[in-house]
């Protein structure tokens, strides 16, 4: 049974050689932390990210991938994307990703996937890669922020990248980035703690009142971090549903929509995850190691291990089986 990870992160060589040769003209500072990383800065992003070697050298991440018993991972860019460029760099950012990515995939086509990244500040742009993107080998999923330059995802002028992902087959992924109210949660870490978890929820809720997932409803989505916030608000949601007069235009209520989405395993509650399961089903959840960050998993394949009740057919289709229909292996 392989293990397949399907919310792992990568910083292409040529990407971060991209960022060096044209990121300080489009505002960002590259420079090197305590640690002897190099990180990016922007402007108006509280976040600095940084890239350390084991989010850079494939050589080291297929061994960390060896030795923590994952068979294969879909790779993704995180923090910072690409939304904070002008539009003609972000397309050139999301290109050397895209391509880097796919090159990987055919170095090691039984261990690594891709998943497109798309510079969704200019969406005419976006789907011009996107049609591009789709044809690279390995790639198996388009990769978006949960909100971009600040709009929520059901914005408008996002439709048509959905409406082009729903044609070509292709899963959506989410994931935060520069969450909401980061100047309340500069301490203690809480602009991931409490973030990024409360992005997810509020995703989900601009997908499934803003029309997105009726509109297209072929189209298969992935929250992250075991859907953040969203399934400890659905009765909320629902109650919403019931008395609000902003949503009387919706037609049945959200948790109508639970099983929409796909989650990942990144809870650390394994608690948590035997209600997620009980409440969408176990044919919804995918592994997640959110690699490489300290709030991870360094084996994410064992960790699930001690959800309680866990039956053989569950650890089957969390590990690969769920995995390999998302991402249509």
């Amino acid at each position: 049974m392989p293990a397949i990870d399907a919310h792992a992160h990568w910083f292409p060589p040529e990407w971060i050689a991209l960022l060096h040769a044209e990121g300080p003209a489009n505002g960002a500072t590259i420079d090197v932390n305590a640690k002897g990383h190099e990180t990016i800065q922007l402007p108006g992003v509280a976040l600095v990210s940084s890239f350390p070697a084991d989010m850079v050298d494939l050589d080291i991440m297929l061994r960390n991938m060896n030795a923590w018993k994952v068979d294969v991972r879909a790779l993704s860019l995180t923090n910072p994307m690409v939304y904070w460029a002008t539009p003609e760099f972000g397309l050139k950012l999301s290109r050397a990703f895209n391509d880097a990515v796919a090159a990987a995939h055919t170095a090691y086509p039984d261990r690594i996937l891709g998943t497109i990244m798309l510079p969704l500040q200019a969406p005419e742009l976006a789907l011009q890669e996107l049609n591009r993107a789709a044809k690279l080998p390995g790639m198996r999923a388009v990769y978006m922020a949960m909100h971009v330059g600040g709009n929520n995802i059901d914005h408008k002028p996002l439709w048509p990248v959905y409406a082009r992902c729903e044609e070509l087959g292709l899963p959506l992924c989410l994931h935060p980035v520069n969450p909401l109210g980061i100047d309340r949660m500069r301490d203690y870490h809480m602009r991931n703690l409490c973030g990024n978890p409360t992005e997810a929820g509020i995703a989900a809720a601009s997908l499934i009142f803003g029309g997105v997932l009726d509109a297209f409803p072929k189209m298969e989505v992935l929250l992250p971090h075991a859907g953040g916030t969203f399934p400890w608000l659905i009765g909320r949601y629902d109650r919403g549903v019931e008395v609000r007069k902003e949503l009387k235009h919706m037609k049945q209520p959200a948790s109508a929509y639970l099983r929409r989405f796909y989650y990942d395993t990144i809870s650390h509650h394994p608690g948590i995850m035997r209600y997620l399961i009980n409440l969408v089903g176990a044919d919804r959840i995918v592994l997640g190691s959110d690699y490489n960050f300290d709030v991870g998993y360094e084996r994410p394949s064992e960790w699930i291990e001690q959800i309680p009740g866990l039956t053989a057919r569950e650890r089957e289709l969390i590990c690969s089986d769920n995995a390999k229909r998302f991402l249509k292996l």
